[in-house]
């Protein structure tokens, strides 16, 4: 876990670290204001260690955590790493939803509910692939059970948008032709032309929405892009740079809001 705050408050007893030691996990912390390349050790890349979830203390303070998450953003080493802020209860109107980050928790800490908000975290923001299961952002396929879930809601389909679907998962990040496609998810009997390949998509993303990763790429195909694409994509959209307010000012005013 990595727990980035004002430092001269990071360890304390009833802080973020302390409380995730307590409960078994290993941190790192950073103060808000120091580079988050002191986070990443020296064999991390090697080792592929990466945290789990980034907890931003921000208490009384929500505008300092968003200057602190788009500085992390900046490095590829926190890709697909989820985001959450611990606030006071004063400060839970202004945390705005597009600030970025992926949930929040209140502040004094119930150890059960930052573990459980932390492991939800890493649910939603998990990736993987089985011979059974799929699970690619929000949406969950059981090729076993023939079923799909969108955000845990359960979403109908028709045998060959499910079958479409689920081999657009196997293959996912390459480019597949209408025509490679039409081969191998209705067969080389079928005698339907591509256009067949382009309704079924329209039908898939009517019924899954932003949730579907896909994208079309003209005369070529589609693809359901790979994660690192998908992450680079969502926050290449924002590219202001936000200042960070005066940091002496801050962290004075902070120390007085703490007591």
């Amino acid at each position: 876990m990595a727990v980035i705050g004002h430092g001269p408050m990071l360890e304390r007893e009833e802080g973020a670290s302390s409380t995730l030691r307590q409960l078994g996990a290993t941190v790192r912390t950073l103060d808000l204001w120091d580079d988050p390349v002191e986070l990443i050790g020296d064999d991390d890349d090697e080792l592929e260690i990466r945290p789990r979830a980034l907890v931003f203390e921000a208490l009384d303070r929500p505008d300092l955590a968003v200057a602190a998450l788009r500085a992390v953003r900046k490095e590829p080493y926190f890709d697909n790493v989820g985001a959450l802020i611990a606030v006071t209860v004063g400060q839970i109107a202004r945390i705005d939803p597009s600030s970025g980050f992926d949930d929040f928790c209140l502040h004094p800490y119930v150890p059960e509910e930052l573990y459980g908000r932390i492991r939800a975290l890493e649910w939603r923001r998990s990736e993987f692939a089985t011979e059974e299961r799929h699970k690619v952002a929000g949406i969950v396929v059981d090729k076993a059970g023939h079923e799909v879930y969108v955000d845990g809601r359960p979403i109908s389909l028709t045998a060959k948008e499910f079958a479409l679907l689920a081999y657009l998962c196997e293959r996912r990040g390459k480019v597949l032709s209408r025509e490679h496609l039409l081969a191998r998810v209705w067969g080389n009997r079928y005698e339907g032309g591509p256009r067949t390949v382009d309704i079924h998509v329209r039908r898939l993303r009517a019924k899954l929405g932003d949730a579907l990763p896909l994208e079309t790429l003209r005369g070529s195909g589609y693809k359901l892009r790979a994660p690192d694409t998908e992450d680079n994509k969502a926050r290449g959209g924002n590219s202001e740079r936000t200042e960070r307010p005066d940091r002496a000012e801050s962290e004075e005013q902070i120390e007085e809001e703490a007591g």
